[in-house]
């Protein structure tokens, strides 16, 4: 690698904000360091920054026969690939995606993913087109190209892939989630759904057992044995369909997956922690070789750093991992199995005008399940409020589950104001999310899951609505075990991590600017037990939280007149007097509801 080329590979005609400074610090941050972390507040450029990165990897005509060149991006974010290849800047990446991405270009398959065509049905056929397969062509291309861009699941599947090598630079966009995301890709779901032999199976009660776990790694070896069998019955066979393939594929993948966690749980040097969870197995017709009836299992590691050497560390002689919500340089560190005093920490600061990005207080109460009841219908009249603030602007409400989506829009239509509002199910999320940003006038989008990786620059949003504390599920057994132990920073850590992301949806530029209202009491929590973790930037928007000056209820008003224009602090409605705190300018609180226990607002979040 040659960081001192850093300036010249930055792909834009000029700088923007602190990216001079940026592009200057990690150039020296790579004179002494493997890897180096970049946090960086959206809107910075993060992906222009990333690009100037992967441009100073060793190149063919520096290297010798044996030395690795060129570069990886990846990111675990399917939008912010998609946005890498709508961007002229970034050109020159050469993006790969997954075959079930591609459609056969043969006649009479065109319908048909890559990944059920007849060269992999039918044994020993020979594509007349294999060189025009657009799934085959973006591969040589990117394989063949400096950079080459795919999503971390994809680079995560390619780990001891003969086409993609061992590069000089690696560089991973988003990379604030690594952990949990090579958790969740390294966990293994045995049931119904991805176990195609699944009704051929007997499964034992393994949560009976003195070791959940250790009962767990001697089924995983019978099940590897018997996934082998029939796997090699489909592969004898001279043509599967579509369907057949789909349990070929799934079998030789739940294979591999098999004997990792077994070889890794049997490795005395393995730092992983397994977790085994089972659903309840009454009534599926299969008795347990121990007696009882085995339901489906779910196989979890616990910081999986050795799954990540495999798939990520050891792909790449240097390293660049961008993020607006690396919150702990320590924590993160060891998280993903890297030492913190091997890792330069390079900060990004935020260049966009504060004024422009407003925090508002207009809490209605705790989100808790046992509160949920009583402070829905108090949020759901305080968005209405906000829409009549904001009549000719769009608004981005996020919902946080289906479950609270569905009730507030129930509550806004009884309202007489579900004419300006947009939802969405699992199926339509991304159908209809676009069709919403394509769209005139001042809907309100009631999303689920949206906090990251949504762009929504100028008039696509100039508001938003955080109704609950995004903390993650304590029912999840890895989070229970983390909590156990005491691992509460973490915790809040993590709560944080997500409304920092959520709260830069909606200002994405210099001279953009946008509203964020917070509806649950619970948020102003996690900003105080998480204090010490936030970027500068973020707490000096935190200090400056104000509770607007809203209209009185009027549903009448919620659409189609106003200009739309930020009020100052005031008052509010009674319908949120429950949430009150007061908060000065350091960020502390005054409440008079003290809980003792942490786990007093968020256990069951």
């Amino acid at each position: 690698m040659n960081p001192a080329r850093i300036e010249s590979e930055f792909p834009a005609p000029g700088y923007r904000g602190a990216q001079e400074q940026a592009l200057a610090d990690i150039r020296e941050a790579f004179a002494a360091n493997r890897v180096v972390l970049v946090r960086a507040p959206t809107g910075s450029g993060k992906s222009l920054l990333a690009r100037a990165v992967a441009g100073c990897a060793r190149t063919v005509e520096e290297a010798e026969p044996s030395e690795a060149t060129g570069a990886y991006y990846t990111t675990p974010q399917v939008s912010q690939l998609d946005d890498v290849a709508g961007d002229d800047l970034l050109s020159d990446l050469r993006i790969v995606r997954g075959k079930g991405n591609y459609r056969c270009i043969l006649p009479h398959e065109t319908n048909t993913p890559v990944d059920r065509a007849p060269c992999v049905r039918e044994r020993g056929y020979d594509c007349s087109v294999r060189h025009r397969c657009p799934y085959f062509s973006d591969r040589a291309i990117a394989a063949n190209g400096s950079i080459a861009a795919m999503t971390l699941a994809y680079f995560m599947q390619t780990a001891g892939s003969e086409v993609f090598r061992t590069r000089d630079v690696v560089v991973i966009d988003e990379a604030h989630g690594l952990s949990e995301w090579a958790e969740m890709y390294a966990t293994i779901r045995l049931g119904p759904r991805s176990v195609p032999i699944w009704e051929e199976l007997r499964v034992p009660d393994v949560e009976g057992a003195d070791d959940p776990v250790e009962r767990t790694v001697r089924y995983a070896e019978s099940l590897a044995g018997t996934c082998e069998r029939h796997k090699d019955e489909l592969l004898g066979e001279d043509e599967l369909t579509p369907g057949e393939v789909r349990d070929r594929d799934r079998l030789q993948e739940l294979i591999g997956d098999l004997e990792w966690f077994v070889d890794d749980y049997r490795n005395p040097e393995s730092p992983t922690t397994w977790l085994v969870d089972q659903d309840p197995g009454e009534g599926d017709g299969r008795e347990g070789k121990e007696g009882g009836a085995g339901g489906p299992l779910t196989i979890k590691p616990m910081d999986p750093e050795r799954y990540l050497h495999h798939t990520v560390w050891d792909r790449g002689n240097r390293f660049a991992l961008f993020s607006a919500t690396i919150l702990d340089k320590e924590a993160f560190c060891r998280g993903v199995g890297l030492d913190p005093d091997d890792v330069a920490l390079v900060d990004v600061p935020h260049t966009f005008p504060i004024e422009h990005r407003s925090l508002y207080d207009v809490t209605c109460g705790k989100m808790t399940y046992e509160h949920r009841g009583e402070t829905i219908p108090k949020i759901a009249r305080t968005i209405v409020r906000i829409m009549q603030h904001h009549p000719d602007e769009k608004g981005l409400i996020h919902a946080h589950s289906y479950a609270i989506q569905e009730r507030l829009r129930d509550l806004l239509a009884d309202f007489g104001v579900s004419d300006r509002i947009w939802s969405h199910g699992r199926e339509d999320r991304d159908a209809t999310l676009e069709e919403w940003k394509a769209s005139t006038g001042s809907g309100v989008f009631l999303s689920v899951k949206m906090e990251e990786a949504l762009d929504l620059e100028g008039d696509l949003a100039r508001w938003q609505v955080l109704c609950k504390a995004p903390f993650l599920n304590t029912g999840d057994s890895r989070v229970a075990h983390r909590l156990e132990s005491g691992q509460w920073a973490w915790y809040f850590r993590a709560a944080l991590r997500t409304v920092i992301q959520a709260c830069g949806r909606i200002v994405r530029a210099p001279d953009d600017h946008g509203a964020t209202y917070l509806a649950d009491s619970s948020l102003l929590d996690v900003f105080d037990r998480s204090r010490s973790a936030m970027p500068g930037w973020f707490a000096e928007q935190v200090d400056r939280i104000e509770e607007p000056d809203l209209p009185a209820f009027d549903p009448s008003a919620a659409g189609g007149s106003g200009d739309g224009s930020s009020g100052a602090a005031g008052s509010r409605d009674a319908s949120c007097s429950g949430g009150h705190r007061s908060r000065s300018r350091s960020g502390s609180r005054s409440d008079s509801g003290s809980r003792n226990s942490p786990l007093a607002d968020v256990w069951d979040a």
